[in-house]
């Protein structure tokens, strides 16, 4: 079973090959009530630009460009992924408002102060750097820019049988002082389903 939790949990971190694209299908349904409470939450604009972090499949980028035609970025470590998130968001990108690449979020190849949004779903667990990670999320976002970070519960996550390896959880508290050891003062939390996700919202 052990062989299994691990290859599951670095599925869930890095989605590859056809288990990759059935998983991000599964989690799309199975974590509805997290990607529209980003969406419910945010307040886009057409002159506004957004990053996403680790977009899967692209359905994020979808339901946001759905919302408003506002120019959208978005990076994930699986080549594989940005290959399927190109193919679901090919009119976004054709009319050169979607822009999907390989990219990690310790290392963001992006100007200081560049986005108004950046959001990200269920990727902090597998950052091989959390700190770094979020000093780079606080680097590109605009004075006044919002960062918005779904995420599962630690009650949630330890339910699962394969979050044992691979997986960093940290608790409401850790989160905020996370981010303000890089610089968030603002953090707000908003809760996604009856204890099953958080939404933490860091205003720069």
């Amino acid at each position: 079973m052990s062989w299994f939790s691990d290859y599951w949990a670095s599925q869930c971190g890095n989605p590859r090959g056809f288990v990759g694209r059935i998983m991000t299908w599964a989690m799309n349904r199975v974590n509805k009530v997290m990607y529209h409470g980003i969406i419910e939450s945010m307040n886009p604009s057409q002159g506004m630009k957004i990053l996403d972090i680790g977009f899967g499949n692209g359905y994020l980028e979808k339901l946001i460009y759905r919302k408003v035609k506002c120019s959208i970025y978005g990076i994930d470590i699986s080549e594989d992924m940005v290959k399927l998130a190109s193919a679901s968001n090919k009119n976004g990108i054709a009319n050169g408002d979607i822009h999907l690449s390989v990219g990690d979020c310790c290392k963001l190849e992006f100007e200081d102060n560049s986005f108004d949004i950046i959001t990200t779903m269920n990727t902090i667990y597998f950052w091989n750097d959390t700190v770094q990670g979020l000093q780079e999320i606080y680097r590109v976002l605009k004075a006044g820019g919002v960062f918005y970070n779904a995420v599962l519960t630690k009650e949630s996550l330890d339910k699962v049988f394969y979050t044992k390896n691979g997986f960093k959880k940290f608790e409401k508290s850790e989160y905020v002082e996370l981010g303000r050891q890089v610089g968030f003062q603002n953090i707000t939390f908003k809760n996604l389903g009856k204890k099953y996700g958080l939404l933490i919202i860091y205003e720069k």
